[in-house]
Order: structure tokens, then sequence, then C-alpha cells
């Protein structure tokens, strides 16, 4: 059974009830001084003890999308990485294949006319040779014969370090969220294409052009548009793409957006950080090279590079974030430039978590598509 299975979850804490019933069932039995008494109790209140860490920690991993299976947990997962695939890369299907499709939550229907449809997609990066799966949520027009010729915007979603992709519709509710509010009239039609930024797991790249190793942020900037450009129909003129990330994709957003604003017109970091680490995740990202480790740094980046023609939006709490104080100095970094606009949420309270990141997700893709163009 997966560890993000129900299954698993079900078992564990079916476990727990049993092993909690029958302590208080076998305790009178082993209330005596005897050594084979003592050992009795002691190993049901650890095996009780364990198997309710075990239920919360599924749960909360359920919750929050922490691992996405027991080798990744383990720090084995290992069967994707930087490869080069001749098939797609040479064959007709193009770096890009659908490979299954899933229904949009709470859609009033299962057509993908009325209720959109999201994508399971393989994608091989034509430059970088970086292959990695991701989903793409396509809204109802993109299926309705009068929008036919139409192009739509597109905004690249990342989770955070491990992260799951599937989290982003599953927990985050990414696709629901923009279905409603364009729905509503709160926001354009848009395509949200929606992944991990470790492409090569388990290595936490953070989206670093890592000499003799995975060129991850040319994968972003390069090979993931021009991919997705050659299968849907989606704007190709500088204005048509913005990306949005928490915590360590939120870093990779606002980095992206930074360094290439022809490509990226608008940048959400949700609860996002602003130099890479580097800690024993991500290895060595720049083998000594100053100009490089300049470059993963935006402090840097807003001292020394001219300022980008982009939009930013950074997000925080005043109560439960560790970035808060950073966040208002970045912000006012930024409006220094007079050139890189900047907006931000701020809560009263919230954590780095899902919970609040669903809180900041509406507004943040209102804030997007207002930025976006078409074309």
């Amino acid at each position: 059974m997966g560890l993000t299975s129900n299954a698993t979850l079900v078992l564990a804490i079916a476990l727990a009830v049993l092993l909690f019933v029958g302590t208080v069932w076998l305790w009178p039995r082993l209330a005596r001084g005897s050594w084979r008494a003592v050992g009795g109790r002691v190993g049901l209140l650890l095996a009780t003890q364990l198997t309710l860490f075990v239920s919360v920690g599924l749960a909360a991993n359920q919750a929050f999308g922490f691992y996405a299976s027991w080798a990744d947990l383990l720090g084995r997962e290992n069967d994707q990485g930087v490869v080069v695939n001749h098939t797609a890369l040479g064959g007709s299907g193009g770096p890009l294949q659908v490979v299954d499709t899933v229904r949009v939550q709470g859609a009033a229907g299962a057509r993908p006319r009325t209720g959109g449809q999201i994508q399971k997609v393989d994608i091989v990066g034509r430059r970088t040779h970086i292959a990695t799966p991701a989903y793409v949520y396509l809204p109802p027009e993109y299926f309705q014969p009068q929008y036919r010729t139409r192009t739509f915007p597109a905004a690249v979603v990342l989770t955070g370090y491990p992260g799951t992709a599937e989290a982003l519709f599953s927990k985050l509710h990414y696709p629901s969220t923009a279905l409603a509010l364009a729905k509503n009239g709160r926001m354009q039609p848009m395509i949200l294409v929606m992944l991990r930024p470790t492409v090569a797991p388990p290595r936490d790249t953070e989206c670093v052009d890592i000499p003799g190793g995975p060129q991850t942020e040319t994968f972003f900037a390069e090979d993931l548009p021009d991919a997705v450009l050659a299968h849907y129909r989606v704007g190709r003129r500088p204005g048509s793409w913005g990306v949005i990330g928490d915590s360590t994709g939120g870093y990779c957003a606002l980095k992206l957006a930074m360094h290439h604003p022809r490509v990226y017109a608008a940048g959400a970091g949700l609860s996002p950080y602003y130099r890479a680490p580097i800690d024993p995740t991500t290895g060595d990202l720049f083998h000594g090279r100053k100009e490089l480790r300049g470059r993963a740094d935006l402090w840097w980046c807003l001292k020394h590079l001219p300022p980008p023609d982009t939009s930013l939006l950074v997000t925080s709490s005043r109560v439960g974030e560790s970035n808060y104080k950073d966040t208002l100095k970045f912000i006012e970094r930024v409006q220094a430039t007079r050139l890189t606009r900047i907006s931000s949420i701020i809560l009263e309270s919230g954590g780095h978590n899902f919970n609040t990141w669903r809180r900041e997700i509406p507004g943040t893709l209102q804030w997007i598509s207002g930025r976006l163009s078409d074309r």
C-alpha cells in the first residue's frame, strides 16, 4: 500500500484503536509485579504510542503532501532524474505527452467543456534533457467551440520541497479555485501547468543551473514553456506567462520572474525565501562560482542587476511565518527599483502550511490573471 493511500491511513488508525482497546482490556491481567507483566505493560504502551504516532504522521503527510511515496520518505527515490529520452526528443509526439486525465474537483459536470480537465503529462526538455511529470489544467472554455481559435494565458504552479504535484489540485485546489473564480468573472480563464520544482529527485536543485548537473533554471525558463506551447493553445507573446509557487516553489517563482521577465510577466511567491540555501538536500549548487551564488540570491540581484520589467507578489503573515521581516524588507527593496512592480498579501496569522496557502490562492490567481494577456 502506498504512503499516501487512504487504505494505509485507515489500517494504521485501526491498529491504533485495536491496541488501545487491547491495552485497556489486558491491563488488569498485567497488573502483577512480575517481569513478564511489566514487560507486557511496557510493550502494549510502546506499541499503542507507535501506532498513534504513525497514524498522525500519515494523516499529516496526506494533508500537507510532504512525501509522495515510501521511497521518497526514506530518501531512496531514484526512478527519475536527468535523462535523455531519445524517443520523446526525436519522435513525432514532441516534448510533451499526455498520459492520463483527471476530473476537476467540484466541477458541475464530467464533460471538459463544462468543468474543464486536468491532464497528466510527461515532459522532456529539448535543451536540458530533464524529464519530469506534470499536470495541466485546461479551463472549460478551452474545449468550447466558440473559443477554438483562442489562445489562453498560462501560469506555471510549483510546489515546495519535496512536495507532490498532485497536492496542487487535491489539497491546494488550484484548478477548482480557478474554475470558480473564472465562472464568477473574477479572473480570466487560464491554463495552469502544475509540477514540482524538484525535477531531479531526490535532489533539491533550488531552480539553479548547476555546473555539471541539472540545468533546472533553463528547464523552467525555456524547455517547459516551449513544450507547453508546442501542445496547447497558449499565448506566445511576452506577457502571456506567469509563475506561482509556495515555499521553495515561491522562491523559484520570484527568481524566474526576475531573471526571465520576457518569459514570465508575473511571479507570485507564497511564503517564499529570498536566497538559495545550501544543505544536505541541495548539495553543492554553485561549485565555488560566486556569480552563480549571486544570481541565486534575490537580495544580490536587486542590488547588482538591472531591475526587471516584471510584476511580483509576495505573501507572509505577521504571526506564524518566519519570513515576515524579510518579506517587508524585500517589498521595500523592490519598490526602490521604480521599474519592478510589487504587491503583497500579509495575513494577521498563518503558518507555513496548506491551510495558509489556500487562503492566499484566490487572491493570487486574481492578481496574476490581471497581469497576463491571452495573445
